[in-house]
């Protein structure tokens, strides 16, 4: 009884997941910084191949993943796979604790709210997290859009005629003086449009799938077995991080396409939704808005997965002891 007043949970499946209230949320943010670089270093690279390949103009050699990896060691060697990653990590640290505190917060709130309502386990998973992802997604891109802006067109820069810049500072410098501030939120409306449905649908599959799993392997509120083990658990929850990512990236790509271009353009070009979405289907038709699906596929799904292994690690390291 002891270990589930300590976990999280108005449900069943409160054995596995570590409630808000019973962090510690100092240790939570000092440690969850250092946890995420390092989870960032490494799947960095993706979003660098995925980026060029969604802007890759239509004469444009490199348009698929490996000439694009191969074009960026072969000019830059190992650096070029992490261009604009110095502007990314200063800006996340900020964004990721806004996001991650206002998802745990919404979602307690979210599943009090449901409390009331006959829903199975698996459906007020989905609501309590798709709601919380969205809202968390909401609050944390005013700090997010300007450091995709800038770290967008660092990993772009000298691909398909983009401009060169000596850093981060030089791009919000460029920036600034040609469009103002407004131009560090460029596609501010289409980053909340692509990255809040696709929290929400990331969250609701993550928590709904993760119920189901349960439920399959007969840890239920009928068939209660125990607390299960650590590996277990870690085998559940990184299925359930494959499954949203998944999910997610299938749902939302076209968007995030529309979304980099606008954000990489040249300051002396302008241009509007449509007409991206026109250019588009002009070089590739209606498959040109899935472009970069594939490492965006594998870089929600690796990267949600690696993220939410991290996180609830990180939950189990900081919980406090009851």
């Amino acid at each position: 009884m002891a270990a589930s007043n300590a976990r999280g949970s108005t449900n069943s499946f409160g054995h596995t997941e570590i409630n808000w209230d019973k962090l510690d949320k100092t240790k939570f943010y000092v440690v969850g910084a250092g946890l995420f670089t390092g989870v960032t270093v490494a799947l960095y690279p993706v979003s660098v191949v995925k980026t060029r390949m969604q802007v890759a103009s239509r004469d444009t050699v490199e348009r698929n993943a490996f000439s694009v990896v191969k074009g960026l060691l072969k000019t830059d060697g190992i650096p070029g796979l992490y261009k604009g990653f110095g502007t990314v990590i200063t800006g996340t640290i900020p964004a990721r604790i806004i996001f991650l505190t206002t998802l745990e917060t919404t979602k307690v709130a979210a599943f009090k709210m449901l409390e009331p309502l006959t829903l199975s386990e698996t459906t007020q998973a989905a609501i309590a997290n798709g709601v919380a992802g969205m809202t968390s997604s909401l609050l944390s891109q005013a700090v997010f859009v300007p450091i995709d802006v800038i770290s967008q067109k660092l990993m772009v820069q000298g691909y398909s005629g983009h401009t060169r810049y000596s850093g981060g500072l030089d791009v919000v410098r460029k920036v600034l003086r040609a469009d103002g501030i407004r131009g560090l939120y460029r596609g501010f409306g289409l980053s909340v449009m692509t990255y809040s449905p696709s929290s929400a649908v990331w969250w609701a599959s993550y928590g709904s799938s993760q119920r189901f799993i349960w439920r399959a392997l007969g840890h239920s509120a009928e068939h209660e077995e125990g607390t299960p083990s650590v590996p277990k658990i870690v085998l559940v929850q990184a299925t359930g991080g494959i499954i949203a990512g998944a999910t997610a990236s299938c749902i939302t790509t076209p968007l995030d396409t529309i979304k980099t271009r606008l954000q990489v353009m040249g300051h002396e070009k302008t241009t509007s939704v449509k007409q991206v979405v026109r250019d588009l289907i002009s070089e590739d038709g209606w498959k040109g808005l899935y472009r970069g699906l594939g490492p965006r596929f594998f870089s929600m799904s690796a990267w949600g997965t690696s993220m939410i292994l991290a996180y609830e690690y990180l939950k189990r390291l900081c919980a406090k002891d009851e």
